[in-house]
């Protein structure tokens, strides 16, 4: 791991603690934690500002921390008890998690949006029987739960005598059996699970290797303020936030709520320097601040795109960011002001919105990974992005592109020191995606001799047109991303013929509560009529844009809103399934 030639590499300060806080390769995630108290034991560690602001230094946190661990272990967890954890995103929760790697144990976060009967299932296939989560939901499973709890704290003050985490302290040090590198740290089911749940097994190496070596294509500083507001139990916020915050002694801000106006509040009392999100949030909030400056009229707004063009041209080219002090008054909009750093991931972004947000002077990038592999394999460099590239790979890591087609995309492995050991008892599955260490992501793609990935969709999702053309549905879905009228679209294939299994391309459409309010409003009850035909003309306007055998043929506008995965992904199959012809 040492770096003896080239240039300083993030990671290259562990060698001080080699052989003293650490032996091996990697540190745990317990010892990197450790490491940071003792280089930054006054930084501000976990901030909240909702239902009141608290607020812990790494010192503060790291007492907390062990003292939970310390009970937990009075209470029978040993090293591989896996314990759960579940519910908002939180300081409470981030302890929790930290505490229940320093009892030596495994943590197992679940999504707090799960029902009892699906959350139940998980910890039962887990063989869960700690679980620390909020009041509701602890309370909940008195009456409903079948698991023979051994323990419940929660994460929230409460009055019905469930134990509060803050107040689960034992100062006196308990004898415990320290996880090593190579044990397994966390336990992550996957979104959308069915059948036979596939929970992701991920060593306290896998984690901290992936952290430090995603350093490599870009740099973060111990004043950096990190915004949690993607739910944290989800692989992309609990590394590209929780993990990497810590590794280098930085805040995290907690948010709660993702509701735009809580999120632009948060981030600019934080004052936030590090914004992760999805691509939906970032294409409201560009569609919002570009929609208000059209209402300024079109010499205004003709004005500041091209001044915005002549932004992005100088810091793409030059290196030069004039946008920051240029839009000032835009990003103070948007509560970005303070911000250095915007990351998009959990999805397909378009390139369209990734150019808007560099022309303002913001450093908005974009990377790439799943849950099997930590999940970041590949990050766009600041001072070297690509707007249609999900990024360049990660020191470390291989790629290899498999039955390339004839334009060179094929089935994306990935091989390195963050991919995931295999699904927890589930042999068959891992089989099907792991190979001599290599990772079978089931993306398309292909990269380039620079190491940066382009995707073009998912395997599995695939739609084989009549002429025998492959389809991937992220490509088309990607045009509407910036059309106000529209909340949610699943492009899907629908059968033209049983016998060759050609399909034709059809759009589930959930207009945008706005606009279906204004319709109702203005219309009355020929109001689902306009609403149908408004996105019959969005729709051939973007089939405008796209080669013949991508065209939309059927439209279906649909009158509830479409299910989504926690991180804002429209769950396809249930979707298709639902609207099935």
């Amino acid at each position: 791991m040492a770096n003896k030639t080239g240039s300083p590499k993030p990671w290259d300060f562990l060698e001080d603690y080699r052989g003293k806080a650490f032996t091996g390769t990697w540190p745990t995630v317990v010892e990197m934690f450790e490491i940071s108290v003792g280089r930054f034991a006054n930084n501000t560690c976990f901030t909240a500002f909702v239902p009141k602001k608290e607020s812990f230094t790494y010192t503060e946190a790291q007492t907390y921390i062990t003292g939970l661990a310390n009970y937990l272990l009075t209470k029978g967890v040993i090293k591989g008890t896996k314990v759960a954890v579940t519910g908002k995103n939180s300081p409470e929760w981030a302890i929790a998690y930290l505490a229940i790697l320093t009892a030596g144990a495994i943590v197992v976060p679940l999504d707090n949006t799960l029902s009892n009967k699906d959350m139940e299932k998980l910890m039962g296939f887990a063989d869960v029987k700690y679980l620390l989560g909020d009041s509701e939901r602890l309370e909940s499973f008195d009456v409903e739960n079948k698991l023979g709890i051994v323990e419940k704290i929660s994460l929230e003050m409460n009055e019905a005598g469930i134990p509060f985490v803050l107040d689960c302290q034992v100062t006196k040090e308990q004898k415990r059996e320290k996880a090593v590198a190579d044990d397994t740290a966390a336990i992550l089911f996957t979104s959308g699970t069915t059948g036979t749940p596939k929970g992701v097994m991920l060593s306290h190496q896998n984690l901290v290797a992936d952290c430090y070596l995603a350093q490599g294509n870009m740099k973060i500083y111990p004043t950096d303020v990190f915004y949690a507001i993607l739910p944290i139990h989800h692989a992309y916020t609990m590394m590209a936030v929780f993990i990497e915050a810590l590794s280098v002694g930085a805040s995290i801000v907690f948010g709660k709520k993702l509701v735009i106006s809580q999120v632009l509040k948060e981030l600019k009392e934080g004052e936030v320097t590090m914004f992760l999100a999805v691509p939906m949030l970032f294409n409201k909030m560009i569609a919002a601040l570009m929609n208000g400056l059209k209402e300024k009229g079109i010499v205004v707004y003709g004005l500041i795109r091209f001044l915005m063009g002549v932004s992005g041209v100088l810091k793409k080219i030059f290196k030069v960011n004039v946008g920051k002090k240029m839009f000032g008054f835009l990003l103070k909009k948007l509560s970005l002001d303070k911000n250095r750093i915007c990351i998009s991931g959990g999805g397909p972004l378009p390139a369209s919105t990734f150019k808007l947000f560099n022309e303002l002077g913001i450093d908005f990038v974009q990377g790439y990974g799943l849950t099997e592999s930590s999940p970041i394999t590949h990050l766009n460099p600041t001072e070297a992005y690509i707007e249609t590239s999900v990024g360049k790979v990660v020191p470390q890591t291989q790629v290899k592109i498999v039955n390339p087609d004839a334009d060179g995309n094929g089935i994306i492995h990935i091989k390195g020191p963050m991919i995931m050991q295999g699904y927890y008892n589930h042999p068959e599955a891992t089989a099907e995606v792991l190979e001599d260490g290599w990772l079978n992501t089931g993306d398309v793609g292909h990269q380039d001799a620079k190491g940066y990935l382009y995707l073009t969709g998912r395997a599995k999702n695939i739609i084989v047109t009549e002429g025998g053309k492959n389809v991937f549905p992220e490509e088309i879905e990607d045009h509407f991303q910036l059309f106000e009228e529209i909340d949610t679209i699943c492009v899907c294939g629908y059968l033209i013929d049983a016998k060759t299994k050609s399909e034709g391309i059809r759009a589930l459409i959930y207009p945008a509560e706005k606009f279906r309010d204004s319709m109702n409003k203005e219309h009355g009850d020929k109001a689902p009529e306009i609403i149908e035909k408004k996105m019959q003309e969005i729709v051939s306007q973007v089939n405008k844009e796209l080669q013949a055998y991508k065209k939309i043929e059927r439209v279906t506008v649909v009158d509830e809103p479409l299910e989504m995965t926690s991180t804002k992904k429209v769950k396809r199959f249930v979707v298709e399934q639902k609207y099935k012809d």
